[in-house]
């Protein structure tokens, strides 16, 4: 992309909101990232022990949901200087000057404080909690502090996307356990080869918005290094709910031939100078997640979880 491109674009909120529809509202939430973190949350309620009234179990759902959308649209507002800037991001709706920051940082704002407030009156307090706080450390200790400074922006940030099952967790037991934890590592451990194999081949994207991403400081043998060894920790860390007594064979199963497949994906990224790998790795490392979460789920459906 040249600069004279970008030039071409409206000025960033300069579109005063008047052509914003409602799928440029929606588009604020991130309903991508959103699917996956309402699946992950809700895998934490369906293990914990116990029950949740089914009104408030959706409630504690939508509650994480909306929570990951004003997340999302208060990270769009503060972001939209070098959204601006990258191709990946350009057609959103602030930098498209099709809604104003003011009115995204509105309703960002408006749903977050909604989300928490709705999930102590109707869920727990300790939910709730761990809502406030996936929020908080999402917009100040992720957008706000760490994404531009430093290459760790990912693996410290990346705990706000791993809280979302021990908000589901918490809903139903009223409390953190080692169970809800265990949900939070995995997250934690995955997030980081996630998105370093997205920025391996976004590396341009990355360096021309100024974002201090792994490949744009380090270089791609080093990102592609810090990948494989994310991905062998994770494979014993994904094992930890069968290897605690958590979850039973089929899960056991399901995760290590998983792992093993992460595996070889953060292998065959190692030196490949056209990034396929690294693209292929990225759109797998969705699945596997989703698939991980699924077998915890079938698993206690099977009588395996305790």
């Amino acid at each position: 992309m040249t600069d004279q491109t970008i030039a071409l674009d409206p000025p960033v909120g300069s579109g005063g909101g008047a052509d914003a529809g409602v799928a440029d509202y929606i588009a604020l939430l991130k309903p991508r990232v959103m699917s996956l973190v309402v699946f992950t949350g809700f895998a934490g309620l369906y293990l914990a022990p116990g029950s949740l009234h089914p009104v408030l179990a959706f409630a504690a759902i939508l509650c994480i949901a909306v929570a990951a959308g004003a997340s999302g649209a208060i990270n769009m507002w503060y972001d939209r200087d070098i959204d601006a800037r990258m191709a990946r991001t350009r057609g959103r709706p602030i930098p498209a000057g099709r809604i104003e920051p003011g009115a995204a940082l509105g309703f960002g704002v408006t749903l977050a404080v909604g989300s928490v407030v709705v999930m102590g009156l109707a869920v727990n307090a300790v939910a709730a909690a761990l809502l406030a706080l996936t929020i908080g450390f999402y917009v100040f200790v992720y957008t706000m502090w760490l994404k531009r400074r430093t290459p760790q922006n990912i693996v410290i940030g990346g705990a706000a996307g791993a809280f979302p099952p021990m908000i589901g967790w918490a809903a139903v037991t009223g409390d953190v356990s080692l169970a809800g934890v265990m949900l939070f590592a995995i997250i934690f451990v995955w997030t980081p080869p996630h998105f370093w194999a997205l920025s391996l081949y976004r590396v341009k994207d990355y360096a021309n918005a100024g974002v201090p991403m792994l490949p744009v400081v380090a270089g791609a043998a080093a990102t592609e290094r810090h990948i494989l060894a994310y991905a062998l920790v994770l494979f014993p860390v994904a094992l930890a709910p069968a290897l605690l007594g958590v979850a039973g064979p089929v899960y056991a199963i399901g995760a290590a031939l998983l792992g093993a497949a992460f595996v070889v994906c953060a292998i065959r990224v190692q030196g490949d100078s056209t990034h396929r790998e690294a693209r292929r790795m990225f759109g797998f490392s969705i699945v596997y997640l989703f698939m991980i979460f699924m077998l915890l789920l079938v698993d206690k459906g099977l009588g395996g979880v305790g």
